[in-house]
């Protein structure tokens, strides 16, 4: 084998182990926008002709198909039931498409089928999605639950949505801490929604509160950000001359100014990963 059929060899098996961007959308409480915010960064990247797909890593109450006003023929528990099977091409025909370009995998329709979503099944379907598209964003569940920590694991950049409610900001600062001590830190982003609504506590306040220097805010337009939600239409597409919108758009800027498509490596599970499979498995036990 001559050294240019090796170097070309060599090339190719590199490009196949390419992979896009996971981006995970999560928070410490509820109700402080983290599928509205999924859904329009996800827009806002299709907008600069980047292919993208968004997966539901709510398994259990996700809104991203109502977000989008999509009728999914398929959700996650059709893909995990034809896991066995799947690949790329049996994967695309279970997204739904939106009118953006964006791509979703709509979570469970029923609370029930979240147990079917493990850690193994997840992981090779996002395997296939980032093989498929630029970037990947996933709505997560709240907080750190056994089937959300695997998504904060596999992505390469976090975004912890927050607001200006102590209690928000208790939490927040708890799973910021916590992701600290697991290794994750490093690939946060606090972003302060609503950074600019009424509050006893000022958007200047949030970095002592917070103990982080560097933070993304989003203003506070919640008429637009409700009716964006009720209508199913995300607000970058139709409300795109708004502070919010332009808001969006330049997290979308900033993200793809810095992207960089990653080797995927499968990385060790971290200790919190491992606390929850044995309280798992020692439920199970006494069941």
């Amino acid at each position: 084998m001559t050294t240019n059929t090796v170097e070309q060899k060599e090339r190719t098996e590199t490009q196949k182990r390419k992979r896009g961007e996971m981006i995970a959308v999560c928070s410490a409480k509820g109700g402080v926008g983290r599928t509205i915010m999924t859904v329009n960064l996800a827009v806002a990247l299709c907008k600069k002709n980047i292919k993208v797909g968004v997966l539901d890593g709510d398994y259990m109450f996700g809104d991203v198909g109502l977000a989008m006003d999509l009728q999914s023929a398929f959700t996650m528990k059709d893909v995990i039931e034809d896991i066995n099977d799947l690949d790329e091409v049996t994967l695309e025909s279970y997204f739904s498409r939106h009118e953006s370009g964006v791509r979703v995998l709509s979570a469970p329709d029923r609370p029930e089928y979240s147990e079917l979503v493990t850690k193994e099944n997840i992981s090779k379907i996002l395997d296939l999605m980032l093989s498929q598209f630029d970037y990947v964003v996933v709505d997560t569940g709240v907080g750190l639950q056994d089937q959300t920590l695997p998504l904060l694991e596999k992505a390469d950049q976090i975004l912890m949505l927050t607001n200006l409610e102590m209690t928000t900001l208790k939490n927040t600062k708890l799973m910021l801490e916590t992701l600290d001590a697991i290794d994750l830190k490093d690939k946060v982003t606090t972003v302060v929604n609503r950074s600019t609504m009424e509050s006893v506590i000022n958007s200047s306040d949030v970095p002592d509160i917070l103990e982080e220097s560097e933070l993304q805010y989003i203003p506070n337009d919640f008429q637009i950000a409700s009716q964006s939600l009720n209508i199913g239409i995300p607000f970058v597409v139709n409300q795109g001359k708004t502070e919010l919108a332009k808001a969006v758009m330049k997290m979308a800027e900033q993200l793809t100014s810095r992207r960089e498509i990653k080797v995927y490596e499968s990385a060790e599970p971290s200790f919190l990963s491992k606390f929850f499979q044995r309280s798992k498995r020692s439920k199970e036990g006494k069941a």
